[in-house]
């Protein structure tokens, strides 16, 4: 249905609080690590009582989830149209989640106009100022081997950094996915913890005994939406560090995984090397299961690595980069990766873990406790309602407590406002 309709022809439901979710892409759980965290939170508000509605611009897609067929309502809306503010006025939710940074700033100020009372919550999905600035100190050939990328302060004060905080600010809430990045907000940023929640991937364990063993599995795997421009970055390096590791087990492939890929990564399969680029996977789970060895040299990035999380509820074994750990495993635990920041250390722990059935063993066994350990769906679930609940409760005490949120929905939000009436009267007098 798109905002163009009549407002009135919303589907009347019960008095149940809304919870409306303004998207800025169309939920793909089978695609990206995105996908499935933004199911997981829609699917704790539903749990909680809450009517659903999930909003987005974006073009459909062959891949997204069919929201209708889990009790979520599905609306198609405009940027830079006031269609948008006559809908809105007519749901009148209770709560406004928006998707990414970009999504609040384009709609937070006709939220706000339309419904002032809406708890507006950012879920921020990871800190895209860091992975950005992350990107570029790789570009600029900033980082040794694959060691964690120190970043000055003229990447980390970026302009996007810089869009990205204020819209911290204009909200009530905002979702963390790490607790790496709740350091990194309140520490470089000095953002209050009263504006941030430490909410990670909500997982439910299913404790498996047929996890296939060392024995019955055979080659390595990497996971990735092509997207993503740090899988993208990843599969490059794996491109020329897999002869190194080819040499030393001829027999084993890389079978590469991952939602739309380009033909420059199509091009690079080589079935020769062993080195086979495979597309989209129909099941995500069953290729990770039964591969013996999770690649994932990732440079740079941000937030917690969905493909991480599938490889430990596997028992998969990794090998990964302190960009792939962070924020994943606790300190004190044996973490089910092995973490590499160099090239050569890279190569000699995936050739040590696959040949290694006693090592692979251990890593295996703690990728069966990640879950329930770090990941509990019950046990964050419960903590982001505690929160919501507390903020709805007190929600003017609550802004008025945050006074440079009130200055900058005051400033910036009017400049978004003008921005974007004036492009809708630029777009009207178009023929």
């Amino acid at each position: 249905m798109s905002a163009d309709a009549n407002a009135s022809d919303l589907p009347q439901k019960t008095a149940r609080p809304v919870t409306l979710v303004i998207g800025y892409v169309w939920p793909e759980p089978n695609s990206s690590a995105a996908g499935s965290r933004m199911m997981q939170l829609i699917q704790t508000f539903q749990q909680r009582g809450y009517r659903v509605v999930f909003a987005s611009p974006a073009e459909e897609s062959s891949h997204a989830v069919a929201l209708e067929t889990l009790g979520i309502e599905a609306q198609t809306i405009e940027l830079n149209s006031s269609s948008f503010d006559d809908w809105i006025a007519v749901l009148q939710p209770a709560l406004v989640m928006f998707d990414r940074f970009m999504m609040e700033e384009q709609f937070g100020w006709r939220v706000e106009k339309s419904c002032p009372d809406a708890i507006r919550i950012l879920d921020m999905e990871d800190v895209h100022s860091l992975r950005d600035a992350r990107w570029k100190a790789v570009k600029q050939n900033r980082v040794a081997g694959l060691e964690l990328p120190t970043l000055g302060n003229e990447l980390a004060h970026s302009e996007l950094a810089i869009r990205e905080v204020a819209s911290i600010w204009r909200c009530d809430l905002t979702l963390v996915i790490s607790e790496a990045e709740m350091d990194w907000l309140q520490t470089h940023y000095q953002l209050p913890a009263s504006l941030l929640s430490y909410t990670p991937f909500m997982e439910r364990h299913c404790a498996s005994s047929n996890v296939p063993g060392f024995e019955e599995r055979q080659h390595f795997v990497f996971i990735g939406n092509f997207r993503h421009a740090p899988n993208w970055d990843a599969v490059r390096l794996l491109k020329e560090i897999w002869p190194q590791i080819r040499k030393q087990q001829p027999e084993s492939e890389l079978h590469i995984y991952g939602g739309y890929p380009p033909k420059k990564a199509t091009d690079l399969h080589d079935p020769k090397q062993g080195f086979l680029v495979k597309g989209w996977a129909e099941d995500a789970q069953e290729v990770v299961r039964n591969a013996r060895v999770m690649l994932a040299p990732l440079r740079f990035g941000a937030g917690l690595k969905g493909k991480l999380i599938d490889a430990a509820r596997n028992g998969t074994p990794a090998v990964t980069t302190p960009v792939g750990s962070e924020g994943m495993y606790a300190i004190e635990e044996t973490p089910p990766a092995l973490t590499s920041c160099s090239v050569a250390e890279f190569i000699d722990n995936a050739v040590r873990i696959y040949t290694d059935p006693a090592e692979w063993r251990i890593l295996s066994d703690a990728g069966q406790r990640l879950i329930p350990e770090r990941f509990d769906a019950d046990t964050h679930q419960q903590a982001l309602m505690n929160r919501v609940e507390e903020i709805r409760e007190q929600l003017e005490a609550h802004r008025q407590s945050h006074f440079y949120g009130l200055m900058l929905r005051h400033h910036s939000l009017k400049s978004t406002q003008y921005m974007s009436q004036w492009i809708e009267a630029k777009n009207r007098a178009i023929p």
